[in-house]
């Protein structure tokens, strides 16, 4: 049965998106599909006032963060972690045979500026990792306060995990500085998983130049060369890119400052009715998502429960992540979602939750 989603992601994909998906197929190397790859590309920089290279990787985000770090990490990374995402970019960066530590903050609570200042001023790192976003604990971190940290840090890759909040916060990799700034297409973008697309600065593809035992699949310099022709390294998943092309102008129709209000209206709206429902908020104050929201259980709900009677209804819903998973929950607003989606889910919850209290 079809379930309308109300989960982190994949979020719930509109009916027009898909429909773009469905326009004819064309080959990857014709004329067609670097029109189409040229004006999605230039629609990206717009979105994040950059400049430089965006990249288009048929992949989930994983892919760009392993080939992140095969690229940028030529000395040792610290990888910032305050969650599962997070957390498990150091595990990838192991993973991959690299030299790293990892540099955690309790969940639900922010990695801040200071924190980045104090390991990076060791000297010890050439790049780090932290998530913007993190998704499983609905926690925001200050990204343009570590942004200032790292400009005493040039030397520093700059490489930055914004899955959850990319399109529904404004981005400025420029002011930001990043050298890679990455997101998957199934959160804020409201699309069908399968695509992830990456900011990468001139720095970056420099130093990747240098870099050795950076694969293919991700390497930077490959990225590089085939979007100066307006095309991908291998073949590119063309119906997302279709409806790539679809969501950007349907968000540049809308107004960028208008789509940024619009979630963080669904954001306060969520909040409030968390604590209204007598459940109060996982993630720090002045430290929540403006794209999904965390709130602690009540230890009188039985998520797993409540959960089957939404499916019941048609509707799928989320009960928490990892080690928090049934201690919390999580609401997202991002996408395409509204108002009118949320007042939803809400009459849908109170009138569930009863059951699912003892």
């Amino acid at each position: 049965m079809y379930k309308k989603l109300y989960i982190p992601g994949p979020v719930e994909v509109s009916r027009d998106v898909l429909e773009a998906m469905a326009a004819p197929m064309i080959g990857h190397r014709m004329k067609e599909y670097a029109d189409i790859h040229r004006r999605v590309t230039t629609g990206l920089k717009k979105l994040l006032n950059t400049t430089e290279p965006v990249f288009l990787s048929t992949s989930s985000a994983f892919g760009v963060m392993e080939g992140a770090v095969r690229n940028l990490v030529q000395k040792r990374c610290a990888n910032f972690g305050n969650g599962a995402f997070s957390g498990k970019w150091h595990d990838v960066t192991r993973r991959c045979g690299l030299e790293a530590d990892s540099f955690s903050a309790e969940w639900g609570q922010p990695i801040t500026a200071e924190m980045v200042d104090k390991v990076l001023a060791t000297g010890k790192y050439d790049a780090l990792t932290v998530v913007h976003n993190e998704t499983s604990t609905g926690v925001m971190s200050p990204l343009e306060e570590i942004a200032e940290v790292m400009k005493k840090y040039p030397d520093v890759s700059f490489i930055v995990d914004t899955v959850s909040s990319m399109s529904a916060v404004p981005l400025d990799v420029t002011a930001l500085g990043t050298d890679v700034c990455l997101a998957g297409v199934q959160k804020a973008f409201g699309l069908p998983p399968g695509l992830a697309v990456f900011a990468v600065s001139r720095r970056a593809l420099e130093k990747a130049r240098s870099t050795p035992n950076r694969g293919y699949y991700f390497d930077f310099e490959e990225f590089e060369a085939n979007d100066l022709k307006d095309n991908t390294p291998s073949t590119p998943c063309i119906s997302l890119i279709y409806a790539l092309d679809h969501q950007l102008a349907k968000m540049f129709a809308e107004g960028l400052e208008n789509r940024y209000a619009r979630h963080r209206q669904m954001a306060e709206a969520t909040r409030a009715w968390v604590l209204a429902q007598g459940f109060t908020h996982f993630a720090a104050e002045g430290a929540r998502s403006q794209t999904l929201t965390c709130g602690r259980n009540d230890d009188r709900t039985d998520l797993e429960q409540l959960k089957k009677l939404a499916g019941a209804r048609g509707y799928a819903i989320d009960n928490g992540y990892g080690k928090i998973k049934n201690t919390t929950f999580r609401i997202p607003h991002m996408a395409d979602m509204s108002m009118a989606d949320l007042e939803e889910l809400f009459n849908l919850l109170e009138e569930l939750l009863p059951k699912a209290r003892g």
